[in-house]
Formats: structure tokens, C-alpha cells, sequence
């Protein structure tokens, strides 16, 4: 019987069943981040070497060539060992950090340039100075011109030399309403010419009118053709005295909007002819289509009129 019972013992079979994949952990992640940040290094030492100037690189490449030898050199003498490429650039002597070379190249061209451009502007001021002079003198000596000395008023703006010629009360430059020329205004203008083609700057035109309106304006003509063709007129009375034509860069009219007495729009002072003598920076804005540059503060100078007496000049 106990045979048998040892037979009849039950067997148990054990089964394990498989499920998913298990999981990795964070091993990669490590290992990615691993990666990225030798990636990051890799491009820091890229942009440290383009942004190296070529006195550092030279520094650098001496210390790990010999870094026994270099690192001797830094400590001995005063003992000081604190930095081996002490300055950086091309003198390793220096404490202090180095400015690049083309930075410095490039530095010196601008303030050249710049004091240049002064120069050139003390030299043209002077030059326009003594242009003013002449014109006053050349008026004020001339017998049939003296008499309009004070219709002509001559001063120096941002823009170059400014010479005015204004209507007086019975004597006018033009008709009204008309853009010819008055005989005695045609020998002024030639009288100018002559003068301003000794000098190599070129010229602005202006005409200005009154703000009386001009009668039949609303059919088209109006003040702002009048001026312009008042400005015109003069330009071509400038080339028959001697002035070249390509020496006029401007010819423009601005009717009686740049009025010279606002509080009486209607008085002849308003109807004027203006030469500008301009000097290179209106030159330039005029060509660019651009303001003209303010270098330094102008000195205020004072308009001048023309004596019919004598060749000494006035204050306005």
C-alpha cells in the first residue's frame, strides 16, 4: 500500500509566463545627455577660437608646446606665476587685456577722417567768409549798384553763404505779377555772377513772393509758379555774368511760405531773390536727399546789408 501511495503522488508543474519587455531604466538618458554636452563644449571651443585674436592663439600654443618652460618663465624674477598669457594679444608681457589690432586700425581712420572733415569745413568757412567780403565790397564800390545796398543782404546759415535781394517799396526786382527782369536787377545779378564764379561751390535758387494771393490763381498760375519762374530768370541773368551753368545745383520756388516778415505777409521785403552759396554739406544732403549735418554750433552772424555809402557793412 505505501507503494501505491507513492505512486498516486500528484505532480505539480510550475509555469511562469513571460509578459513585456522590461523596462531599460534611465542608462540612456545619461548617456544622451553625455553627448549633448560634449556637442556644447565642441561649439563653445569653435567660437573661442574664431573670436581668438592671433597673439592669444600664439600664447596658447607656446603654453601646452612647453608648459614647463613657459610656466618657469611666469614665475620667475618677481615670482609671480598668477597668469601664464598675462594680457593676451601679441604682447604677453602685459597685465591688462589688449584691444585688437584692426579695431584700433579702424579707430585711427575714423578720427582721421573726422578731423579732416573738420579741416575741410574751417577752410570752405573761411573761403565763403572771404566771399562775403568781396561781394559786400563789389556792390558797395560800384557807383550804379550802391544805390540798392539795402535791398541786399548777405549771411551765413548751416547751408553756405546766403545772399538776399529784396523788394523795396518803388523799386521792385519785377513787375507785379511778372517774372521779367528789371534792368537795373539784371546788372546786380550779373555784377554776382561774375564774383561767384571765382569760387568752385555750387548754388540754391529761391524765389519768395508776398502772401497776397495772385489774381487768377485758381485757373493753374499761381505764387508758386511765379516764384519759380522769378528764381529762373535769375539763374539765367547768374550765367550771363560769368557763372557757369552746371554751377547751379537748385532752382526752386516756395512762394510765400519761407516769408522773411511774418507779421506782415504783404510787405515787399516778402518778394526776394535767394543765392545760396553752399558749402559741402548741403552739397552732399541736396544730392542724398538728405537734412544737411550740423557739425558744431554756427556762431550767430549777423545779416549784412550793403552801405550805398561806403564799403563798411551794417548789422540787420
Amino acid at each position: 500500500m505505501a507503494g501505491d501511495a507513492k505512486k498516486l503522488q500528484p505532480i505539480i508543474i510550475k509555469r511562469v509566463k513571460k509578459g513585456g519587455h522590461a523596462s531599460h531604466g534611465g542608462a540612456w538618458k545619461i548617456a544622451y545627455a553625455d553627448f549633448v554636452t560634449a556637442m556644447m563644449a565642441f561649439f563653445l571651443l569653435m567660437w573661442l577660437l574664431g573670436s581668438t585674436t592671433e597673439g592669444d592663439k600664439k600664447g596658447i600654443a607656446d603654453f601646452f608646446g612647453s608648459p614647463l618652460k613657459v610656466a618657469m618663465q611666469g614665475g620667475s624674477g618677481s615670482g609671480d606665476s598668477s597668469s601664464v598669457v598675462k594680457g593676451g594679444g601679441k604682447d604677453l608681457t602685459r597685465e591688462t587685456g589688449q584691444v585688437k589690432s584692426g579695431d584700433v586700425e579702424a579707430q585711427k581712420r575714423t578720427f582721421n577722417l573726422r578731423a579732416l572733415k573738420e579741416e575741410q569745413r574751417k577752410a570752405e568757412r573761411a573761403r565763403l567768409e572771404e566771399l562775403k567780403d568781396k561781394v559786400t565790397k563789389v556792390l558797395a564800390n560800384n557807383p550804379q549798384l550802391s544805390s540798392l545796398g539795402g535791398q541786399i543782404k548777405l549771411d551765413m546759415t548751416l547751408e553756405g553763404l546766403r545772399i538776399q535781394i529784396a523788394d523795396e517799396e518803388g523799386r521792385p526786382m519785377f513787375d507785379s505779377g511778372s517774372a521779367v527782369v528789371k534792368p537795373y536787377m539784371k546788372q546786380l545779378l550779373r555784377e554776382l555772377g561774375n564774383v561767384l564764379s571765382e569760387v568752385p561751390n555750387r548754388l540754391t535758387l529761391e524765389g519768395h513772393t508776398d502772401a497776397q494771393p495772385f489774381p487768377g490763381g485758381d485757373r493753374g498760375y499761381s505764387n508758386w509758379e511765379l516764384s519759380a519762374d522769378r528764381a529762373n530768370a535769375s539763374r539765367r541773368e547768374l550765367n550771363l555774368g560769368g557763372l557757369p551753368e552746371a554751377r547751379t545745383l537748385r532752382v526752386q520756388g516756395l512762394a510765400a511760405s519761407k516769408l522773411l516778415d511774418p507779421k506782415q505777409p504783404e510787405s515787399p521785403i516778402n518778394r526776394r531773390i535767394s543765392i545760396i552759396v553752399m558749402n559741402r554739406d548741403a552739397e552732399d544732403a541736396v544730392l542724398k536727399n538728405l537734412p544737411p549735418e550740423d557739425p558744431a554750433p554756427a556762431p550767430a552772424d549777423a545779416a549784412t546789408e550793403i552801405s550805398p555809402s561806403s564799403s563798411a557793412t551794417k548789422p540787420r
